[in-house]
């Protein structure tokens, strides 16, 4: 998840969409979802690219069409981006396919042909005598099986470069897919991917009868850090977390931004006291450096996280231990922070001061 798209699931989203419809209103742009998607990411990154190219257009007194949202959100909105990488490369790759269809086709044809001519050499040879009509047979089929050769030869190359450039597609659509299922900031799965990951853990967890934990992090008072650092302070901090996160993800175990400052994991067949252990581990590490802002060398000492973790029940649905381990979360949260809490058997959902 990009940070506008972080930004426009936070509490400043309402503004944000308020101020983008007053701007529609007063450029005269009908509030379309894609409009209402271009403008709320001009609002929201006011020096980002799109924004920049929606100001420069403004200037120069260009009209606002739909023609013109579905082309700017072809450039700068991620999704729009991402589904084009994905059909630019569904349509070269239905064009190689179609290409070697039809080398295959003309070999075919060319294949038949000689035998054909094979067949009429047969006959020929069988019916004649005469030593010239042998030699002038002989040499057709030398000349025809050269023929063949050479087309043989013309499709083999073909085939191999046809091999190569799906290779390359395959090879691009797998980075178009990872892509879409990574964090930008982190370099971790995204909320998408996490979803995914856990309909599938659950899935796997019910057919072996086997466990699953799941936990949520978040970063302790970290409003208040970013209003009084920035942004780009607040991203140093949340990729610093992130790397101590990943570093304890190896799979099986899977990690994830969920979004924001909040990050989530899965821990496929360990107990409760392994995820705890695993926990406290990231927890220690994380406030035991003191951090200095990248731009100026300032301390900007420690940080804390806090956390919460619970173990599926069988049969539970993914949707079901997240909120069981969102309260437990919660309830870090209310004993102070900087800790770790096992989900109780009862969710509470009250919310965090």
């Amino acid at each position: 998840m990009s940070d506008v798209e972080t930004t426009l699931r936070g509490p400043e989203a309402y503004k944000i969409a308020g101020r983008a419809l007053g701007l529609m209103e007063r450029h005269q742009v009908w509030p379309t979802a894609l409009n209402f998607e271009l403008w709320t990411h001009f609002v929201a990154d006011p020096d980002g690219a799109l924004a920049r190219e929606l100001t420069r257009l403004i200037s120069l007194g260009e009209p606002l069409t739909e023609l013109l949202s579905e082309e700017l959100a072809a450039t700068y909105l991620p999704k729009a981006k991402l589904n084009e990488q994905i059909r630019d490369a569904g349509d070269l790759l239905s064009k190689e396919l179609e290409s070697v269809s039809k080398a295959i086709q003309d070999a075919q044809k060319s294949n038949a042909a000689y035998g054909k001519t094979l067949n009429g050499a047969a006959k020929e040879l069988d019916a004649s005598q005469d030593v010239g009509k042998l030699k002038a047979v002989v040499s057709g089929l030398a000349d025809a099986t050269r023929r063949v050769q050479k087309e043989n030869k013309s499709l083999e190359t073909r085939l191999a470069e046809s091999t190569a450039e799906v290779d390359r597609l395959r090879e691009h659509l797998e980075q178009v897919r990872r892509d879409a299922t990574t964090d930008g900031l982190t370099n971790l799965a995204n909320r998408k991917a996490f979803d995914e990951e856990l309909d599938r853990a659950c899935s796997e967890a019910d057919e072996a009868g086997t466990t699953i934990c799941l936990a949520v992090l978040d970063i302790d008072h970290f409003k208040g850090f970013n209003d009084t650092w920035g942004h780009q302070t607040g991203d140093q901090v949340i990729r610093y977390v992130a790397s101590v996160i990943g570093r304890v993800a190896a799979p099986p175990r899977f990690a994830a931004r969920y979004g924001g400052e909040e990050f989530a994991m899965i821990f496929p067949r360990e107990s409760a006291a392994m995820v705890a252990g695993t926990l406290e581990e990231i927890r220690v590490e994380v406030s035991s450096r003191m951090l200095k802002r990248r731009s100026t060398n300032e301390d900007l000492g420690a940080i804390t996280i806090s956390s919460g973790f619970a173990e599926r029940r069988p049969g539970e649905t993914g949707h079901s231990v997240m909120e069981r381990a969102d309260a437990a979360l919660y309830t870090s949260k209310r004993g102070g922070r900087n800790r770790v809490t096992a989900a109780e058997s009862k969710p509470d959902s009250a919310n965090a001061a």
